[in-house]
């Protein structure tokens, strides 16, 4: 039985519907220009005035995607890397194996990295790659200095691509790690497991943080503004760990908001202020005030998942897409 949270605020109503035509995978904005990631091979721009258009940029399942606001980094089954601004997109690698580039990552001063495989890369001024000790399940760039989190099997590795000077730092902790995401204060690096828990570093003295409680792994999970709180996916409701101590999570309970029937399937916070938009399994998406829970109906439950969630940089427009092909954008200005 789906939540129809049917007493709550609802801003439903400000929804322009976009005809996706297909699985949406990503979600990003390019300015006020939501631009939603398909499944097969392109990308579809909604634009502000109401036209809605489509962009082709690779030549099979798109696999992963990341944008800044200017720009959208994608990496597909054809072995390509692909940078997307408002106007058109370019070739920026071609995996010489065709190997599938499964991750991708945005850095500071139009850097970007990818993974195919056990090679991470970056490309900087120049190109540049490291041999991870197994597939790569997750790349983040780090808020300060120029240098790289990569996940792997039995930890993370901490990598300075313009220094091959500097030795690579291992962080072990045993199992396999599928995804990373360093806070904005470059404090600390949590990642996501293949069971159903989060891993962190607090990077100063390397201390470990186990983020244990959920009922399926985390497949998503995004930092509020100012960086206090992490949200993520994983269970019946928003769970959120504490990071604005010195310690983080560490010897802390989480907070949980939204509980719901269904599972939170995404999560994507708002640029601004301390609120979470997350989406479920029965297609609802819920706009959650962190300080006292307070919920706004964002979109009613329909007929797939919720699989993609953005936020304009201004915190005005959210952009939703769904499995089954169904999206659209909330207007809360």
């Amino acid at each position: 039985m789906s939540d129809t949270r049917s007493d709550t605020v609802s801003v439903v109503e400000r929804t322009r519907a976009v005809a996706a035509g297909g699985a949406v995978v990503g979600a990003h904005f390019l300015g006020r220009t939501a631009v939603f990631v398909l499944g097969e091979e392109a990308l579809l721009f909604a634009e502000p005035d109401g036209e809605e258009r489509r962009m082709a940029v690779h030549d099979g399942a798109i696999l992963a995607s990341a944008g800044d606001g200017a720009r959208i980094v994608s990496g597909g089954d054809d072995g390509k890397v692909v940078t997307t601004d408002a106007g058109s997109s370019r070739v920026i690698a071609a995996d010489p194996k065709r190997r599938w580039i499964d991750h991708v990552a945005l850095g500071p001063d139009g850097a970007a990295a990818w993974s195919a495989g056990k090679t991470a890369f970056v490309q900087a001024k120049e190109l540049q790659q490291f041999a991870a000790p197994s597939t790569v399940g997750g790349l983040a760039f780090l808020p300060k200095g120029f240098r790289l989190a990569i996940a792997h099997y039995n930890g993370a590795t901490l990598w300075f691509p313009n220094a091959p000077q500097a030795a690579p730092e291992p962080l072990e902790w045993k199992g396999s790690h599928l995804g990373a995401t360093v806070s904005p204060d470059g404090r600390f690096l949590v990642t996501t497991m293949q069971e159903p828990m989060l891993h962190g570093w607090r990077l100063a003295g390397r201390q470990h943080m186990r983020m244990a409680g959920y009922a399926a792994r985390v497949m998503s999970l995004d930092w509020t503004a100012g960086g206090r709180w992490l949200a993520t996916s994983g269970a019946t409701q928003i769970i959120l760990w504490p990071f604005h101590t010195k310690d983080g999570p560490m010897g802390k309970q989480p907070r949980l908001l939204a509980p719901a029937e269904p599972r939170v399937e995404i999560v994507a916070c708002h640029p601004q202020q301390d609120i979470v938009a997350a989406g479920y399994g029965d297609g609802m998406v819920l706009l959650v005030r962190i300080e006292d829970g307070a919920e706004i109906l964002a979109k009613k439950p329909g007929d797939a998942p919720v699989s993609a969630l953005a936020w304009s940089a201004d915190g005005l427009l959210l952009a939703w897409g769904a499995e089954d092909g169904a999206a659209g954008v909330v207007d809360l200005g």
